[in-house]
């Protein structure tokens, strides 16, 4: 019989619980024992998991502020074992470091596995109730009131679902934008997601900022806004609406030419009339 090929050192992209620690896969499990090196976001957060399941790989930090300079040493440790690269929680690379170090990895032909596990926005995404066939993911949205306006504008159009991570302080005013910027759709907050707060607000985008207008939000949270309505996009938009998305992509920074294409494509309106508006 002849000799099996040695198995080359491998970088795992390894899942974390999002709250709750009993989420997380034998198979997780065993390649974070076995590994030589954790690559993790926040060493503090992954050694509470480690500690729970008595596994003591070494650490070290790869996070948002160091990914780059830490490419080296994650590298060389991928010379003599294997590395599993992990996040504060969910998936790497979803909003979170990873999407470098993957590239690197494969340029150089290590071979890169990623397990499955915990992701909030596949957790946040069924549990909202609205469609599943079809999402986008946009990640963080813009924290400046034109910016979050221009992408909730270029988002107008998208029959599937949309999911974003947001902050507890700024929800409030994200919600106002998109009712106002995309109108009556219906909603989704989901709040501390596994643990032992978890709340799922659903409802009218009205009626979900009433509430967070009197129950200011606390915790991670995932926003899960549901997609145009096919009727409503098939019709040209009406002045009022063509006028505020033309702002928000000029105080975006857009020139008026870009501004007026982008938003006559989005509205139906020629691009013609939608340059000439008065929106100063």
């Amino acid at each position: 019989m002849g000799q099996g090929l040695e198995k080359m050192p491998t970088l795992y992209i390894v899942p974390t619980p999002i709250g709750n620690l009993e989420d997380i896969t034998l198979r997780a499990l065993r390649v974070l024992h076995e590994s030589t090196l954790i690559a993790a976001e926040d060493t503090r957060t992954t050694r509470k998991l480690l500690a729970r399941y008595e596994i003591d790989t070494p650490l070290t930090s790869y996070h948002e502020h160091n990914k780059l300079t830490k490419l080296d040493a994650v590298l060389a440790a991928l010379d003599t074992g294997d590395v599993a690269l992990v996040s504060d929680a969910g998936t790497p690379g979803i909003s979170d470091p990873g999407y470098e170090l993957v590239q690197v990895a494969l340029a150089r032909d290590i071979p890169v596995v990623p397990l499955p596990g915990p992701s909030a926005v596949i957790t946040a995404l069924v549990a909202s109730g609205l469609p599943t066939d079809r999402f986008v993911f946009v990640g963080f949205l813009p924290r400046k009131s034109g910016a979050l306006r221009k992408a909730l504008a270029d988002l107008a159009a998208e029959r599937g679902t949309l999911i974003a991570y947001e902050s507890p302080n700024r929800l409030v005013d994200t919600l106002a934008a998109v009712l106002d910027v995309l109108g009556e759709r219906p909603v989704a907050v989901a709040r501390e997601l596994t643990k032992l707060y978890e709340e799922v607000q659903r409802g009218p985008v009205s009626d979900v900022l009433a509430h967070y207008r009197q129950t200011p939000p606390k915790g991670e949270i995932t926003l899960v806004i549901g997609g145009a309505v096919e009727d409503a996009t098939d019709q040209p938009w009406d002045a009022d609406r063509v006028c505020e998305t033309l702002r928000a992509h000029l105080d975006a920074g857009e020139t008026r030419s870009a501004a007026a294409r982008a938003v006559a494509e989005a509205s139906g309106w020629a691009r013609r009339d939608v340059y000439d508006l008065d929106v100063d």
